[in-house]
């Protein structure tokens, strides 16, 4: 009997011993599928935090790109109708042009043509200027290549002509202190 319970105490240590490392195993086991299960939780959560990224990403890059397009269209109308104003405006010069060519057909007073067209010129005129239009003076003043494109060059009729502008061929326009068009002159040498 004796020998029975020592081979029972070695069967219960043995026993123990097996428990003890299939619950060490058993730990070990729900310690990995923890592990893993946070890991596989942290890379779907990653996952998840890169395609939001990606949405926000692509949704701001398509709200850019709408946005340019929009600008470049209104860009583009405002070119286009730029020049609406001016045109307007003209069209009431034009108006009195049509006036007075129906009148002058029968009109024998030279007076009142010439009358009508310096009306009609002080009109266009005035109109031009208040979009910001203006006269270039030219004449008699030193040539100046930034504003003038002289087409000949003549003997000076008196030496304080030399190097200046005598006669101003088609005349040029500020439009708001910027040069739209050069003054074409004759220069004294």
């Amino acid at each position: 009997m004796a020998e029975e319970g020592i081979q029972n105490e070695e069967f219960n240590q043995d026993t123990d011993a097996q428990n003890q490392g299939n619950q060490s195993e058993a730990v070990n086991e729900q310690l990995e599928n923890a592990d893993n299960s946070s890991e596989t939780s942290a890379a779907s959560s990653a996952e998840d935090q890169v395609a939001a990224l990606n949405d926000k990403y692509l949704r701001l890059y398509s709200e850019f790109d709408n946005y340019r397009k929009r600008t470049n269209k209104e860009k583009l109308e405002l070119i286009s109708t730029a020049s609406a104003g001016v045109l307007k405006d003209m069209l009431s010069v034009m108006d009195d042009f049509e006036r007075a060519i129906a009148n002058n057909e029968n009109s024998e007073d030279l007076s009142a043509v010439k009358e009508g067209f310096k009306l009609i010129h002080h009109k266009l005129r005035t109109s031009l200027e208040a979009k910001g239009l203006k006269q270039m003076e030219a004449k008699h003043q030193v040539f100046d290549a930034d504003l003038h494109e002289a087409i000949a060059n003549i003997p000076a009729p008196s030496e304080d002509l030399k190097g200046k502008v005598i006669e101003d061929v088609e005349k040029g326009y500020y439009l708001n202190d910027k040069v739209i068009r050069f003054a074409k002159v004759v220069v004294g040498n």
